[in-house]
């Protein structure tokens, strides 16, 4: 999964915002990261989600 799927996955949140959340200490490491971005498993981002989706919507984050 890439940056793109990720930001409809969080439902449309901006590149910005898919940015920092990608970066966060938290979120799963990518397990390649190609000429057109980094790409995640599908699997390790929705495991992600189903215990922080909370904090991802809350302002500030």
């Amino acid at each position: 999964m890439g940056a793109h799927e990720i930001r409809v996955r969080l439902g449309w949140v901006s590149r910005q915002r898919a940015y920092q959340i990608t970066s966060r200490a938290d979120f799963p490491t990518p397990v390649a990261d190609l000429a057109q971005g980094k790409v995640w498993l599908t699997e390790d981002v929705e495991a992600w989600m189903k215990i922080h989706r909370r904090d991802v919507d809350e302002p500030g984050e």
